[in-house]
């Protein structure tokens, strides 16, 4: 199979360069453009000493190049307009911004079966932390108290994270029932943090952190504790070079990447 010609939108920010920089050396794939909202000089150049066409418009950027993939990971309110010109010039996508409304996420899919492309978006590309939310889902059934912790860098936008929300989701769905809640007469509610589906997240933004979140289990006489943590962005790396190589076989929208890895 010929490499894949992908584009990265959003490839200053962190997640960004540790892409343009992992997927430059990977035979699979074969980067062609760039986009970033500070785009400067016209070009981006590659560990290799090569350079790709690098502009602030998506649009120009697909007409030029001509891209089977884009690999999103900017700020929702930049990713949507990003996805429907994607989508107009039948560009598979796969999206790691967090933060989506669920209106928007119904845009997605109807732009995706629309247009006959494939989308792929995933709250985490950390194949560890894609197991962490299979585990605690699997133990959603056996224990009635549940809780996360998500422990992030102080520049993250969003909280709770898109993963700890969409952990808190699959266990409740998986679960089929309500978890049992600690006691709380509504005047600390604030400081209990938020609850989805029947699980208590609590959201810990500091310095010096990156990305970690564990789900503690209680039950008769006994905890669970489920964690992982990230200690380097190159994590996503691997998550994001399987989706880019499943999401130009197929068309319509995939959330997460559990059915990639046959969970």
């Amino acid at each position: 199979m010929s490499p894949i010609k992908t584009v990265i939108h959003g490839a200053l920010g962190k997640v960004g360069q540790v892409l343009v920089s992992s997927l430059a050396k990977t035979p699979e794939i074969k980067l062609v453009g760039a986009v970033d909202l500070k785009a400067a000089g016209g070009k981006i150049t590659l560990p290799d000493g090569s350079a790709i066409p690098f502009s602030t418009n998506l649009e120009e950027i697909i007409i030029q190049t001509k891209p089977q993939v884009i690999i999103d990971f900017t700020l929702a309110h930049a990713s949507m307009p990003a996805v429907r010109i994607a989508a107009r010039h039948k560009v598979n996508l796969v999206i790691g911004t967090t933060g989506f409304k669920a209106e928007e996420v119904a845009e997605m899919k109807q732009l995706a079966d629309t247009n006959k492309v494939g989308m792929i978006l995933a709250s985490n590309f950390a194949l560890g932390a894609v197991l962490m939310m299979h585990f605690a889902k699997l133990a959603s059934k056996y224990m009635d108290y549940a809780e996360i912790i998500e422990l992030h860098h102080e520049q993250k936008a969003d909280a709770p994270s898109g993963t700890a929300l969409s952990t808190a989701r699959a266990m409740a769905a998986y679960r089929g029932r309500p978890f049992s809640q600690a006691a709380d007469d509504g005047k600390n509610l604030p400081s209990r943090g938020e609850k989805t589906g029947g699980v208590t997240i609590h959201s810990v933004r500091l310095p010096g952190l990156m990305a970690h979140q564990e789900v503690l289990f209680g039950g008769l006489g006994q905890t669970l504790s489920v964690r992982h943590d990230t200690n380097g962005r190159e994590c996503y790396v691997p998550g994001v070079l399987l989706a880019v190589q499943a999401v130009v076989k197929q068309t319509g929208l995939v959330q997460g990447l559990e059915s990639l890895l046959n969970l």
